[in-house]
């Protein structure tokens, strides 16, 4: 418990320190999508692979999630203000060494140290604006930090892309160290710690299921990043690290149920609000980072956008989502109910998924995207706070920051596994729609030889024999092929992400109505 009286700020004091939070959020959560504008030149330019390129992505992602159920104790062992202080300490200079990478293990091991820091500032930051308002004021500081965590991973693309398109990849990274620079400063002198009645000693740590949880969520990750590419159970390694991420699991929940002072409380999970809600944190965290994921791909993969303009397509929608949040704060605190906002949440996100793989053709433009996108951001609006208190609102005492710090990771890692497994398919129904459409080209087809026939033509016409302009033709036809096949394997992605969205709804009307208000620190992490 903490004593959080003393904690409470007025004035330009609250503002710095809110500022000061606020930034250190929107840094981490930017640095988990503002990496994906920028493969293709990491690619070029540290000689890797797509596959290989994204575990940049992933490492930092996993290192989120083994960081975050870790953050309560450390801010208790070394003062609230100090350990975020040391978070953006390690998260500024690690954003340096990444930009000055020389080879993709390298980024991945930076990106990882990065993410340590990263996720201890998400979490904290929660923590530090919380407190520093009175009870009456705190919806608001909930609603200003919520506007950061959905606006934030909308933001990267954009950022990335201008940076990509005016500079070089590496200063996506160097953008942070001014800003990580002044946060460092306004922590040490502003952010106050609070007095911890009790701490735990470091034979108290829970090691063994630090160790059990990188195990687990460490070894599943390389299974869904390298499965396809090894021919899934095929591979010695695919099989091993299977084994290794089951075992890992179950030792970690035997761990957690067993011990005196677990990591991760998972007894919290037996209130049946919680566990439906933790169900949809996850799937929250899978549509968002994997809808911001794709988009920016799609663009500069088959519309053959620049990163700066894939990054710009996604403002519309974040500003959206920005709208929203003070919107959904006056109605919960009208009394709307926040089962009925969720599931209105889901079921717009589906619309938009729906709609999206209705739409995508290969000659598919940006002004097909604008209504869309704001209609993701109405459906990201709709589903943040009232998932977040909803799934808390049944707790008590001790057990509201548990459930916090758990429902925090599975976002995280519902990111993570998201973008892995839309890598996956992507990169397997690639193949299996373009083996398909292949199969219908039949030569001896009217349709097929007039369309050869008139890309020949379309080559003589511009100078070439009969017989290279046949081989262009065929060029011709089997990039278009090509791109018809990924444009299928898109299509797929974004009906799967609604289907899962859709099936969700049901699930969020198991969840019983609140006895009395939220408490004041529901969200706290």
């Amino acid at each position: 418990m903490t004593d959080t009286g003393s904690l409470v700020e007025y004035g330009w004091k609250r503002v710095i320190i809110t500022v000061t939070a606020i930034l250190c959020a929107l840094l981490e959560i930017i640095d988990t999508t503002i990496v994906n504008v920028a493969l293709n030149d990491m690619s070029g330019n540290l000689g890797a692979t797509m596959s290989e390129l994204g575990w940049v992505i992933t490492a930092y992602a996993i290192a989120n999630v083994i960081i975050v159920p870790m953050t309560s104790w450390l801010s208790q062992q070394f003062g609230r203000r100090n350990y975020f202080a040391a978070s953006i300490l390690i998260f500024t200079l690690s954003s340096f060494m990444c930009g000055n990478s020389t080879n993709i293990w390298e980024l991945v091991a930076f990106r990882f140290i990065q993410g340590l820091g990263g996720g201890a500032l998400l979490v904290t930051a929660q923590t530090i604006i919380t407190e520093t308002y009175p009870p009456e004021k705190r919806g608001m500081a909930q609603a200003l930090y919520g506007m950061g965590v959905i606006v934030g991973p909308t933001l990267g693309p954009p950022l990335g892309g201008y940076f990509i398109d005016n500079y070089s990849w590496p200063y996506i990274f160097y953008i942070n160290i001014p800003v990580g620079i002044l946060a460092f400063f306004l922590t040490l002198q502003f952010v106050k710690s609070p007095k911890y009645s009790a701490k735990k000693s470091a034979k108290q740590v829970d090691w063994w299921g630090i160790i059990f949880l990188a195990m687990a969520v460490g070894s599943l990750q390389f299974v869904l990043e390298k499965g396809q590419e090894e021919d899934w159970f095929q591979s010695e390694a695919i099989v091993v690290c299977s084994i290794t991420a089951f075992l890992g699991a179950y030792l970690f929940i035997w761990r957690e149920l067993t011990y005196d002072y677990p990591i991760v409380n998972l007894r919290v999970l037996r209130n049946k609000n919680l566990l439906v809600g933790t169900l949809l944190t996850f799937v929250l965290g899978f549509g968002l980072f994997g809808s911001t994921f794709i988009i920016p791909l799609y663009t500069q993969s088959i519309m053959g956008w620049t990163a700066l303009q894939a990054g710009l397509l996604l403002i519309p929608s974040s500003l959206t989502t920005g709208l929203m949040m003070p919107i959904i704060g006056q109605l919960l605190q009208r009394g709307v109910p926040q089962k009925y906002l969720v599931a209105l949440g889901f079921t717009i996100f589906f619309v938009y998924s729906l709609w999206t793989y209705e739409m995508l053709t290969p000659s598919t433009g940006e002004e097909h995207f604008f209504w869309l996108l704001i209609l993701r951001g109405v459906g990201l609006g709709l589903l943040f706070v009232p998932i977040t208190t909803l799934s808390l609102s049944t707790l008590k005492g001790p057990e509201i920051g548990d459930g916090a710090a758990f429902t925090g990771m599975m976002r995280q890692l519902g990111g993570s596994f998201g973008i892995a497994l839309i890598t996956t398919y992507i990169a397997r129904h690639n193949m299996l729609h373009r083996a398909d459409l292949v199969s219908h080209l039949d030569p001896t087809k009217p349709e097929v030889q007039q369309r050869l026939n008139g890309l020949t033509q379309l080559f003589m016409g511009k100078g070439s024999a009969f017989n290279v302009a046949r081989e262009q033709a065929l060029k011709m036809l089997d990039l278009s092929v090509t791109k018809q096949a990924a444009v299928l394997s898109y299509m797929d992605v974004f009906l799967g992400i609604g289907i899962v969205f859709l099936v969700c709804v049901p699930f969020v009307l198991l969840i019983k109505k609140k006895a009395g208000k939220i408490d004041a620190d529901v969200t706290v992490h």
